[in-house]
């Protein structure tokens, strides 16, 4: 069934990418992704566990297979979507230009302080 997609970016958490799915107004599921597994998946696959990533050829195109699931889980609760590899690659692309691969920063202080304030 066609869900809608939409990934963020935000240079605070420069290793990942949000992606939260729809069904209509309907908010389904929010994740987190490593960015650099999603750029590796358009290649080759990578991943395990809960999140696996793998090239994956269509009628229409080529596409990402995302596989979400929880360790354990035998097919209860894990779900495989498919994403426009040209349409994620260009999103890819756009956070490159705000942080480029290979350049991102932890500020881990920054994180403990935050962390130790709560």
């Amino acid at each position: 069934m066609p869900l809608l997609a939409r990934f963020s970016y935000d240079a605070e958490d420069p290793y990942a990418v949000q992606a939260a799915f729809f069904d209509g107004p309907t908010t389904l599921a929010c994740w987190h992704f490593d960015r650099q597994m999603l750029a590796e998946g358009l290649h080759h696959p990578v991943g395990e566990g809960d999140v696996a990533f793998s090239p994956h050829t269509a009628a229409d195109g080529d596409e990402l297979r995302v596989s979400l699931g929880r360790c354990g889980a035998e097919d209860q609760g894990n779900a495989v979507l498919f994403v426009d590899a040209r349409a994620l690659a260009g999103f890819l692309e756009q956070t490159y230009a705000v942080i480029g691969p290979g350049e991102e920063f932890l500020d881990l202080d920054k994180l403990l302080d935050e962390f130790l304030a709560r």
